[in-house]
């Protein structure tokens, strides 16, 4: 590992995204941010009179089609202009022109949900009837309507609109110092060198085979954050009390109902994940108990937690070799798929490497009408292989959603993204552990399987529970202290991993590093995503062509239902716990193979029956 991060400039560009393919430079962004001004100015023409035609009802649509694209293109590249280098004053300044934009418009055109509510429904039915280009927009119609008894009086929109840029503060907040001014300082890595701490290197250190490495990468980690616990609490009882207040204005019962009405997601599946999660905690528990047994160890401390449980064993793989490997595992997607995947990898879709100011972890982001980007931190190791299939699965998403569907539908929520980059990171894993090429590596993919489960639906669903916990403490007039927040962590950390664990003081603040709690109820549809896709994927691998003629469909639907149908689409009812169990039975039966796999000695020439993953989900 080299010891120094390298500045953005000295980046090799064939490692870099090509953002000159939504705007050659600034200038040319410059223009569009006053076409988008225009456009909004357009539209806000139509103030009041949205109902008086069906002409004036299809401009309006269709005017709000070319300003959201626009304002996708702006917002896009000012953003990974800045997540690129956090620390460029210039991209700062983008980011937050963007932002502004945002608000501006926004503000513009918080006149149209409330005014097309206005407009009785049979009034609206006989324009569709008479306008054929306005059926295009019916399915827009329900999700607006279905919205009536939140959405308030235009002034009071626009009062709502303006303070957007105010409730978004706390999240501004902790992305800059998350990404920008918290240091960590240096450890001492395996060789004994100094080598500075950053998050995508606490990653690495995290899983290192050198237990002081692992302990001092997490005491060092924690500790930047407990030295800010207090300032940290405060501004995340900012984005709760925001949460409140737009969820009481809005007239919902909860900030939980107010972020899943609009994916129409009912509260009990949120709830249904943390029961049954809980019904499962015993199979966690199980884990626990093998990996302290795995690593010979008298206490089991939660820097142990990521470090593999096959010794003496590890995949260094360059971002060259996880680009091939990433396609042989999902080739059962079929020819075209690869081919689109190929396009990603070599098309200047992706930004690989780590440097100094660019924004930790990983995602997928781009405007309709240009091409998906991927953001990535590569570290040449299994789990960046995996953030490869992950994200370039959201990517595919994107790009098939965009190719298919008209602007209006084209836009996917959250909940079934993560089933399109969780069925590829399935698919990787069958592969892999189907062309192991002896006991230990087999074991050695097993464990990364075990501990993908563990980190996406067991941690996952911990997060989603902290945050329910929290806003239902706010909600009931409770301070969210660092100490409160603290021990409600703590005491999580200690039901979900169990008793064979040592649950260090340390990880009571691991709650103040945690970008995900920022986009409020997220969390909990990876957990539900990892389950739907580890049974979608399963339903490829034993089906064939059927099933992988339901999952382009499906990745081709976009935002054109509610994501529950969606699924429908795929074969998953996730309104049902089914696909979490399912989960939970390949989980206890790959600990059952990962206990025989640790206990076979080496050279008896007998190999244990290792089962495909999936088979019967």
């Amino acid at each position: 590992m080299a010891n120094k991060v390298l500045k953005r400039s000295e980046t090799d560009r064939k490692y870099t995204w090509r953002l000159e393919d939504i705007y050659p430079d600034a200038a040319a962004w410059r223009e569009e941010y006053a076409e988008a001004l225009k456009v909004a100015e357009e539209i806000e023409g139509y103030k009041g009179k949205i109902g008086e035609s069906s002409a004036n009802m299809l401009a309006v649509f269709k005017l709000d089609d070319k300003l959201t694209n626009l304002l996708d293109r702006i917002y896009c590249y000012a953003h990974q202009l800045y997540d690129q280098d956090t620390a460029n004053p210039e991209s700062q300044a983008l980011s937050g022109e963007a932002e502004n934009i945002m608000v501006k418009t926004g503000e513009m055109l918080s006149f149209i949900s409330p005014e097309m509510l206005t407009i009785d429904d049979a009034v609206v039915d006989s324009y569709m009837s008479e306008c054929e280009e306005l059926k295009l927009y019916a399915k827009k119609w329900e999700y607006i309507s279905r919205r009536k008894p939140h959405v308030l009086s235009p002034d009071m929109e626009a009062v709502l609109a303006s303070a957007e840029d105010v409730l978004g503060g706390p999240k501004k907040v902790f992305g800059m110092f998350n990404n920008a001014d918290v240091r960590f300082g240096t450890i001492k890595d395996e060789n004994g060198e100094d080598v500075t701490l950053t998050h995508g290197r606490y990653g690495i250190f995290i899983r290192s085979n050198d237990r002081r490495v692992r302990k001092d990468a997490f005491t060092r980690m924690h500790g930047a954050y407990k030295n800010f616990e207090n300032t940290i609490a405060a501004n995340y009882e900012a984005l709760v009390k925001g949460d409140m207040f737009s969820a009481k204005v809005r007239k919902y019962n909860s900030s939980i109902e107010s972020y899943l009405f609009d994916g129409n997601i009912p509260i009990s599946v949120y709830d249904n994940l943390i029961d049954t999660i809980h019904e499962g905690l015993p199979l966690m528990h199980r884990y626990v108990k093998l990996r302290k047994k795995a690593l010979g160890v008298d206490e089991l401390h939660m820097y142990d937690v990521y470090t593999p449980m096959v010794k003496d064993f590890d995949m260094h793989i360059s971002f060259e070799e996880a680009k091939e490997i990433v396609k042989k595992g999902v080739a059962p997607l079929g020819k075209d798929y690869i081919e689109l995947l190929d396009k990603g990898f070599n098309g200047g879709w992706i930004d690989v490497y780590e440097n100094e100011g660019k924004r930790s972890g990983a995602y997928s982001w781009g405007p309709n009408g240009v091409h998906p980007y991927v953001l990535l931190n590569h570290q040449d190791n299994l789990d960046s292989m995996f953030t490869l299939a992950h994200e370039m699965g959201h990517a595919l998403h994107s790009y098939k959603s965009n190719s298919t569907q008209p602007l209006v539908y084209a836009a996917y929520r959250i909940f079934v993204a993560e089933v399109a980059s969780t069925c590829n990171e399935a698919l990787l894993n069958f592969y892999l552990i189907d062309n192991a090429k002896d006991k230990n590596e087999k074991a050695y993919l097993i464990n990364h399987f075990l501990d993908s489960f563990k980190g996406t639906v067991y941690r996952q669903t911990m997060f989603a529970e902290f945050e329910k916990k929290a806003h239902e403490m706010a909600e009931q007039g409770r301070s969210l202290t660092a100490k409160s927040l603290n021990e409600m962590y703590y005491e999580l950390n200690k039901e979900y991993f169990g008793p064979d664990m040592v649950v260090d003081k340390d990880i009571e603040v691991e709650w103040a590093r945690i970008p995900h709690f920022y986009t409020p109820f997220y969390v909990y549809q990876y957990a539900t995503g990892f389950s739907a896709a580890v049974a979608i994927a399963s339903m490829i691998r034993k089906e064939g062509q059927p099933a992988v003629d339901r999952y382009m469909k499906f990745l081709s639907s976009g935002g054109s239902d509610y994501p529950i149908e969606l699924l429908k689409i795929a074969g998953v009812d996730m309104s049902k716990p089914d696909a979490i169990k399912t989960g939970l039975d390949v989980f206890a039966g790959l600990l059952d193979e990962m206990e025989k796999l640790l206990a076979w000695p080496y050279g008896t020439g007998v190999r244990p029956h290792v089962p495909v993953l999936g088979h019967g989900v």
